[in-house]
């Protein structure tokens, strides 16, 4: 053989082994990307479904809490505009109180006041209890204003509520407001 056909045959071979070089890396990679298992394949839609399923409760749960509180409160517009009216009644009983000869007028108010305040009660509505020498609590009272305090262990506390709080349900719809001694 000639220097040439030896050197054809070199080339040759060496083709022959790039190219059985370059199938052995894709067999390797081909190796690398393998297919899930069927059972890989299961379990990740097990934990899909899984997943979405614990979504979908949690959404039922706070769209039927939200649904119970607006039900709860749906009517504290009202009862907000009702209140004045609950003042009122209350500032002529105190008035009629005084005023010895309308007993009849004053036990005609005091019914029709009883029975709107329990009709109230029935629908949600509380009053918040303040009575003086409470301790003020920002969370609870409204303070309208401090005046010096008669007492030294009056400070810091309720003196006067000047106007009552009312709660419907569980939530505030009208603070207490309260004099404070300072």
């Amino acid at each position: 053989m000639s220097k040439k056909d030896k050197i054809k045959e070199e080339e040759i071979n060496n083709e022959q082994e790039q190219v059985q070089v370059e199938g052995n890396q894709d067999v390797e990679v081909e190796k690398e990307v393998e297919e899930p298992s069927s059972e890989e394949l299961i379990q990740a839609e097990k934990d899909k479904f899984l997943r979405l399923f614990a979504e979908y409760e949690n959404y039922k749960k706070r769209t039927s809490k939200e649904r119970v509180e607006l039900f709860k409160t749906a009517g504290q517009e009202l009862m907000t505009s009702l209140l004045p009216i609950i003042d009122d009644f209350e500032r002529a009983l105190t008035h009629i109180e005084d005023d010895k000869e309308a007993e009849e007028l004053r036990k005609g108010v005091m019914l029709i006041y009883n029975k709107f305040y329990n009709t109230l009660e029935q629908k949600g509505l509380s009053k918040i209890e303040t009575n003086s020498g409470d301790a003020f609590d920002a969370e609870i009272h409204e303070a309208i204003t401090q005046i010096p305090a008669p007492s030294e262990d009056l400070k810091g506390k309720v003196i006067d509520c000047v106007e009552k709080g009312y709660k419907l349900g569980d939530k505030v719809i009208r603070y207490p407001k309260v004099v404070i001694g300072q």
